[in-house]
């Protein structure tokens, strides 16, 4: 009970800053809005063609277009700062978004599901370099994990909200609330004085472009397969489903799978000073590929929350150890660039794997789609572990300074 007071009290003294809770409260709508929309175009789609596959490639397109952007995006951010950026695009995005929900043909639904993914304002990349500036040092590590605690309850939030709506007897209210949170959210972080004031890092003098370092090339290698295979796992789900006239039970499936995340992350950070990040990154990879072989297996219903559960506790720990590994490897200046250039090489797969996925799911059986998942994961273990080598600056145990900067480097969307 002690030790909940001082945790308690820790986040109290962190809040009475100047512009820490205006800032945790401007952000969390739009966050939200990105919980929403990956769900919300599927069954838009899916509603309006009366097609799986369709759903699932709206959905891959969307996520293609957002990942083959986010480098370029969050280097504007770099380069000009938060203010304009986040005014010409959240306005924009928000507007998209009602106008697809106006839409029915299958070839407006596909082309403006790309043009959404390519100008999604990036919310994350904006918020998590701000606490710098409004925290004292000795208060960063608890506000970086309040950052990445609202991104975590956003995540497991917005699909049980969009799937309520969209399933419902107005299911044009789940694009429009999806809307009005991107709306509200980013407006208010546009607005917020910290965000207008920000100054953009300078880059290191000789900085080498990231596609040529080896470790970045590796980890790029390697986000191909994982991408993919959530790619596939994100739309076998609701198209298993869906199939089976179960859908509610999809919000309920991701809401596990989002709070087991949550849990496995904050519990792999207690145990990261432990070990060194390749290591601990490679352990628990083999644990998250041997947990994920029973997914095919499941049925959308407890047995597929249980075994996402376990996923989801497994794959936070991965998460943790994967942004330390990073944090060691990556070329100077390149704090913020290296993960967006990473997440556009993850991301593109992710879109392709969602667009298989429907496909599979449709013609196939959504337990095929499943079923690949295990095997990416087992793909991307054997690239950490034969190309080691270019890990190597990961095999330190991590600085208090390096634990911090990994922190602060932790995001399941660069948007």
């Amino acid at each position: 009970m002690a030790r909940l007071n001082n945790v308690m009290k820790r986040y109290k003294e962190l809040l009475a800053f100047p512009y820490v809770l205006a800032l945790a409260l401007a952000a969390f709508p739009a966050r939200l809005a990105y919980g929403m929309i990956g769900l919300a175009i599927f069954f838009k789609t899916e509603q309006e063609t009366g097609s799986v596959a369709l759903a699932g490639l709206a959905i891959g397109l969307n996520s293609l277009a957002g990942s083959l952007t986010a480098g370029i995006r969050g280097s504007v951010m770099d380069k000009w700062g938060q203010k304009w950026p986040l005014r010409i695009l959240v306005p924009s995005y928000a507007s998209l978004i009602l106008t697809l929900n106006t839409m029915h043909t299958k070839e407006s639904l596909l082309i403006t599901a790309f043009v959404l993914g390519a100008t999604a304002p990036p919310i994350n990349l904006s918020v998590r370099p701000l606490w710098k500036d409004i925290v004292p040092e000795d208060f960063l590590r608890t506000a970086y994990a309040l950052d990445s605690a609202m991104m975590s309850v956003t995540s497991v939030i917005g699909p049980v909200v969009i799937t309520s709506l969209a399933l419902s007897s107005h299911p044009a209210l789940g694009l429009g609330a999806t809307s009005a949170f991107m709306a509200i959210g980013g407006t208010a972080l546009a607005l917020n004085s910290v965000s207008r004031n920000w100054i953009p890092e300078k880059k290191a003098k000789g900085q080498q472009k990231l596609w040529r370092d080896r470790a970045i090339q590796l980890l790029m290698f390697e986000g191909c397969f994982i991408g993919f295979g959530w790619g596939i796992f994100d739309v076998a789900v609701p198209a298993f489903a869906t199939q089976e006239n179960v859908a509610r039970r999809v919000a309920w499936i991701f809401a596990a799978f989002g709070i087991a995340t949550i849990i496995g992350g904050l519990l792999g950070g207690l145990v990261s000073k432990n070990l060194a990040p390749l290591s601990a990154l490679r352990n628990a990879y083999l644990a998250w590929f041997i947990t994920c072989i029973p997914i095919a297996f499941t049925y959308p219903d407890w047995t597929m929350a249980l075994v996402g559960t376990f996923i989801g506790f497994i794959g936070g720990a991965v998460q943790v150890f994967y942004f330390e590994v990073l944090e060691a490897v990556r070329p100077q200046g390149s704090q913020t660039s290296s993960l967006g250039w990473i997440w556009s090489v993850e991301g593109s797969f992710m879109a392709i794997g969602a667009t298989a996925g429907g496909w599979v799911s449709e013609k196939y059986s959504p337990r095929m789609g499943l079923a690949l998942l295990p095997v990416m994961i087992l793909i991307g273990l054997i690239i950490l572990t034969v190309g080691k080598k270019r890990l190597s600056a990961a095999n330190d145990v991590p600085t208090v300074e390096e634990d911090l900067r990994a922190i602060k480097d932790i995001s399941n969307d660069v948007k």
